[in-house]
């Protein structure tokens, strides 16, 4: 009997830089691989917040994205949304701003990325790892080092 492929959870543990400095670089990085994402923020001002940066992060780049209200959802290679539904079919589910994890079984892998020095967050991250954990998924805690690189720690 074949075993049940088990999505990835990542944690990304933020104490060195902000979210809108990471996340369009794992964007990036997922894209690269020919994977599509989906990101679900904790509100939709956030939602708004992240459309404009990602129009801006960069003068030399160009990350695409939408929103359902910009509508063809299902077209976006990167989809921000505050819903619990994969419209884009999306290899990769980004939570931020402490969006909700729902299910997580359709995606590949469901990165979580939380500010460390948020007590709030921490408390999150921890029950979702617990979540995770039972469930049978294969977690990865990854932190940032003093020099600024990304060191997988568990």
């Amino acid at each position: 009997m074949a075993s049940e492929v088990r999505t990835e959870v990542w944690f990304y543990h933020l104490e060195r830089a902000p979210v809108e400095r990471i996340l369009p670089e794992l964007l990036e990085k997922t894209l690269a691989k020919g994977w599509r994402a989906e990101v679900r923020t904790g509100s939709q001002e956030g939602l708004d917040q992240l459309n404009t940066l990602l129009w801006t992060y960069r003068p030399d780049s160009f990350l695409p994205h939408g929103t359902v209200k910009d509508g063809s959802a299902a077209e976006q290679p990167v989809l921000l949304t505050v819903d619990q539904e994969n419209l884009n079919q999306a290899d990769v589910l980004f939570l931020i701003d402490g969006a909700p994890p729902g299910d997580v079984s359709p995606y590949k892998r469901c990165i979580t990325i939380f500010d460390g020095r948020d007590e709030e967050a921490l408390t999150q991250a921890r029950a979702f790892w617990c979540q995770s954990k039972a469930d049978g998924s294969p977690v990865t805690y990854w932190q940032q080092s003093d020099r600024g690189k990304w060191e997988k720690k568990a």
